[in-house]
């Protein structure tokens, strides 16, 4: 499972025009569900996200997370992330996860960080969707959390 992360001072998403998810000063994940990602990925990647330090302490150092600052999270799935790049100039999603398992773990995600977070937003799994953000640095981060290997 992917995240990338970006520290906003604010962000949103809109489909067909309209609003669906904002946020003030937090993070933006977008999120990709790879083949074989289960709820164990997505509790570890959630757990990552929230405890990941990409913000400032008094210092000015990046060692504060976002349950330390009690700032947003926008969560808006993404399967290009799941993308195929290695070769060629096409992408290919054959390492993508089939869009009923994306979307399940898109909202188990969700649903774990709403116990975490104070304000969850998100976007529409499967929507044409335009994010808009400022992003806080710029920060951006690239998480992954690989499906355990089957113990012998």
């Amino acid at each position: 499972m992917i995240g990338l992360i970006q520290r906003v001072s604010e962000a949103s998403v809109r489909v067909d025009g309209a609003i669906v998810g904002d946020i003030g000063p937090g993070l933006l994940v977008l999120l990709g569900v790879q083949r074989g990602d289960s709820e164990a990925e997505a509790g570890r990647l959630l757990e990552r996200l929230v405890t990941y330090r990409v913000f400032d302490d008094a210092d000015g150092r990046m060692n504060r997370s976002l349950l330390d600052t009690g700032g947003g999270l926008l969560v808006v799935s993404q399967f290009t992330l799941a993308a195929e790049t290695r070769k060629g100039t096409r992408p290919g999603f054959s390492t993508a996860a089939a869009p009923a398992d994306g979307e399940r773990l898109y909202e188990h995600v969700v649903a774990l960080a709403r116990h975490r977070v104070r304000e969850v937003a998100t976007g529409r799994f499967g929507a044409d969707m335009q994010v808009s953000l400022i992003n806080d640095g710029p920060v951006t981060f690239w998480l992954e959390v690989a499906p355990r290997a089957p113990q012998a």
